[in-house]
């Protein structure tokens, strides 16, 4: 029996308590009994609520019955909840552009630049943005691992993590790469891109079944692209690695052929990227035709550093077998192995530059392929006068490094000479153009004449240089005499282009004189080289006669008519001459508001627009009087001195004043 309940059969008329009344009158009894410490009371309290005594509880009212359902909704309960009419519900898929989100987060963040250390840094912090957003964390203190599975991904912000990571790894691999590695260094260089493999081919995997099929094709290239950037380092697999980079260059194409314009320039850019490291593949694999420039030109840095490295090894190898250098029939033994490395570097870029191929090559690649020749004769040099440091006393060995550097110092001097006559060609070819709509910019004359003074100093240097020496033998006599035609020939273009300039000035008697002294220095050219078997020299000469005799001709006959003109021009002046200042004022627009003239000007003419003058001209203000008081001095003003308070003074001041 509960406390103050006791547990009857009711009278009549009474309250009838139904089984829902005596569980809720329990309930509310229970929680209502003194006997249940509140936990929100301190337990001090406690005791003296034990003794109080309970009121009575009140019963809560009935809940309302429960009516019971029909016949025909329970039976469709139970089907539905049979397995039989249980639908599944579509899987959902989650769209990512692969590439656009790595190209954008490449290039915003440090790979514009090359700063692989800044890329990965954003990746760790992006990937710690994207565990907190998401909550999926790591545990506190002690890390917890915690996988991403096909369940776990609900939302598309997980295949961010799975891609951050990879990116992470791969940025981490190309930063100890490019920083130059060792061979611990390279183990860990490796196991980077391990990681960054292992995670690609997890995010292609989610893809393929949690994203669409355009995410899962594009993760399915990015995981090839990095499986092929493995086996390409690792440099056993080659074949492989070259079927991993025609498999992204496959699907890139068939990318590109759809979506935006936006969409298909990234694939495109990414084939581009990816063609290099395939035709080095194929090279190393020796079935590719192309040279070793052409692969660098269009390289990443991945692949520029395989390749150095590749061509510094086969340089090396190559170098052991090469003991002289040959020189204008004289031959200088070449001891130093990184003199003979850089010789070598040298002589094939030369090889590259002058081949059957090299009309096909562009000019500014040209100017590139001297500019790594120029270096490579650079560093020889400065190995050589290293040696010549080191040497001692030894006169043999000083007479074979002077003769050698002096055979470098001048194949250099004969390097310089090719390219600044390939300077002349590309101006040259500016020269005679007129602006199009693209307002292409045209050589002056005086930019000719600069590059002919360069030309006119090498030949003196370069045939300086050869003609030092003692004792010469017929093949450097023959080589001063072809070089000093050759000189002779860029002072007559020289006098040419400085007769242009002269007569684009409008110096008619200056143009012609020079015109006619270019063609005096053409002819004796000429003349010097009748029995030399260089006929594409003889033929520039040839024309540049031409063209001296028909300007001399045009600048005379201009000239004659200049001075015709002269007497009219003058005539003219002097009939319009006139007493009456009746020459148009050319007034400024803020002064002629109230009319409507044009301030700008007839359009033939180049004059500046008339707005306002500038600086202001002065103005005339009138100016405050100067008064000058002429009778002050001569005025006796009376006396005020009885006006004036007196000082009385006590008895001491009397005494002392």
């Amino acid at each position: 029996m509960l406390r103050g309940l006791p547990l009857t059969e009711p009278a009549a008329g009474s309250l009838n308590l139904t089984p829902a009344h005596v569980g809720a009158f329990v309930t509310h009894a229970v929680s209502a009994s003194p006997f249940v410490a509140n936990a929100s009371e301190p337990r001090s309290a406690g005791r003296h609520r034990y003794r109080q005594t309970p009121a009575a509880p009140t019963l809560p009212p009935p809940p309302p019955p429960n009516p019971t359902p029909p016949m025909s909704k329970i039976v469709a309960d139970m089907e539905v909840d049979s397995p039989a009419a249980v639908e599944e519900k579509p899987a959902v898929r989650f769209s990512i552009n692969v590439l656009e989100l790595m190209r954008e987060a490449q290039m915003q963040h440090g790979l514009r630049q090359s700063d692989y250390t800044r890329y990965r840094r954003y990746c760790s912090a992006r990937l710690r943005r994207l565990y907190k957003s998401l909550k999926f964390l790591h545990g506190r203190g002690k890390y917890t691992r915690r996988n991403i599975t096909e369940l776990t991904i609900t939302d598309v912000r997980y295949l961010h993590i799975v891609f951050y990571m990879a990116e992470r790894a791969w940025s981490h691999a190309m930063e100890k790469k490019t920083a130059g590695t060792n061979a611990q260094q390279r183990i860990y260089m490796l196991g980077r891109f391990r990681k960054a493999v292992k995670w690609a081919s997890l995010f292609s995997q989610l893809c393929s079944v949690k994203g669409d099929s355009r995410t899962s094709l594009e993760a399915e290239a990015y995981a090839s692209y990095m499986k092929g950037a493995l086996f390409f380092e690792q440099d056993k697999n080659i074949e492989a690695a070259m079927i991993n980079f025609k498999n992204t260059r496959a699907v890139y194409e068939e990318l590109g052929k759809y979506g935006s314009i936006e969409n298909q320039l990234l694939c495109r850019q990414r084939i581009e990227e990816v063609e290099p490291m395939i035709d080095f593949c194929s090279h190393k694999l020796g079935g590719s035709s192309l040279q070793a420039h052409e692969l660098l030109d269009t390289a990443n840095d991945l692949l520029k550093a395989k390749m150095e490295a590749v061509l510094s090894e086969t340089r090396s190898q190559q170098a052991a077998s090469m003991t002289e250098f040959n020189w204008l029939g004289r031959r200088f033994p070449i001891t130093n192995a990184k003199t003979r490395v850089s010789i070598l570097k040298a002589q094939q870029l030369e090889k590259d530059l002058n081949g059957s191929a090299t009309e096909s090559i562009a000019a500014d690649k040209k100017l590139g392929i001297f500019d790594k020749i120029f270096s490579a004769y650079h560093d020889a040099r400065s190995c050589i006068r290293n040696d010549l440091a080191s040497a001692g006393n030894a006169e043999n060995i000083r007479d074979d490094l002077n003769g050698l550097d002096k055979a470098v110092s001048a194949v250099l001097g004969l390097r310089t000479i090719e390219r600044n006559q390939l300077l002349v060609s590309i101006a040259k070819s500016k020269f005679t153009k007129h602006r199009d709509e693209k307002n292409e910019r045209i050589t002056k004359p005086e930019e000719l004449v600069r590059l002919y003074d360069l030309l006119i100093q090498n030949t003196t240097d370069l045939t300086d240089l050869v003609s030092s020496g003692r004792n010469k033998n017929e093949e450097e006599n023959s080589f001063i005499h072809e070089y000093e035609l050759k000189g002779l020939a860029f002072r007559a273009e020289r006098c040419f282009f400085l007769a242009k300039s002269y007569s684009s000035a409008g110096k008619r008697a200056e143009a012609y004189a020079l015109f006619c002294h270019a063609r005096t220095l053409t002819d004796s050219a000429l003349q010097q080289l009748a029995n030399s078997p260089n006929k594409a020299l003889i033929n520039d000469l040839k024309s540049l006669s031409d063209s001296c005799r028909s300007n001399s001709c045009i600048e005379h006959a201009t000239g004659i008519i200049d001075e015709e003109g002269v007497p009219l021009k003058l005539s003219k002046g002097v009939s319009t001459i006139s007493l009456d200042d009746k020459t148009k004022e050319n007034k400024y627009l803020l002064d002629m508001l109230e009319s409507y003239e044009s301030a700008i000007g007839e359009p033939n003419t180049k004059g500046p627009c008339r707005i306002a003058q500038f600086p202001p001209p002065f103005q005339a203000v009138p100016c405050n009087p100067i008064v000058l008081d002429m009778a002050y001095n001569a005025i006796e003003f009376p006396s005020l001195e009885n006006r004036m308070k007196k000082e009385r003074k006590g008895l001491l001041s009397r005494f002392w004043g």
